[in-house]
C-alpha cells in the first residue's frame, strides 16, 4: 500500500495512467531512452546480460539492470536463470512483447525519415 494520499496529484495522475488513457499507459510502460531499444535487440533471439550490455554500449550497467527489471515486471521480457556453473541468465521477449515488433519497426522507419527532414533545416 502506498504512503501517498489518495487525493494527491501523484495519485490522481496514477489513476489517469492506469485507468483512463491507454496511450499514456503505453507510453509510461515503454517510454524512456532504453526500453524499446532493449526490446528490439531481443527480437528473434535470447541474449545474456553481457551480450545486451555490449550491444547497447552507451548504457550503464545500473541502467540496463533497472530497465530489464522493469520490463520483466511488465511482462515484456522473460528472464531465465540456468543452474550452470557459473550461473547463466538469458533474456527474451514474451509473446506479448512480440506484438510490439511492427510498432518499433514503424518507429525506426519514421525516425530515419524524420532525421533526414531535420538535416535539411541545417
Amino acid at each position: 500500500m502506498s504512503n501517498r494520499k489518495e487525493n494527491s496529484t501523484y495519485s490522481i495522475n496514477e489513476k489517469i495512467v492506469h485507468e483512463e488513457c491507454d496511450l499514456i499507459y503505453a507510453i509510461n510502460k515503454l517510454g524512456g531512452r532504453w526500453k524499446l531499444y532493449i526490446l528490439s535487440k531481443l527480437e528473434g533471439r535470447k541474449m545474456r546480460y553481457k551480450e545486451l550490455r555490449d550491444e547497447i554500449h552507451p548504457i550503464t550497467e545500473r541502467m540496463l539492470t533497472l530497465q530489464l527489471k522493469a520490463l520483466e515486471e511488465d511482462k515484456l521480457v522473460k528472464r531465465t536463470v540456468y543452474a550452470d556453473v557459473p550461473p547463466r541468465t538469458e533474456y527474451e521477449l514474451t509473446e506479448y512483447a512480440k506484438k510490439l515488433i511492427p510498432i518499433w519497426n514503424s518507429l525506426i522507419e519514421w525516425g530515419g525519415s524524420h532525421k533526414e527532414i531535420m538535416k535539411e533545416d541545417l
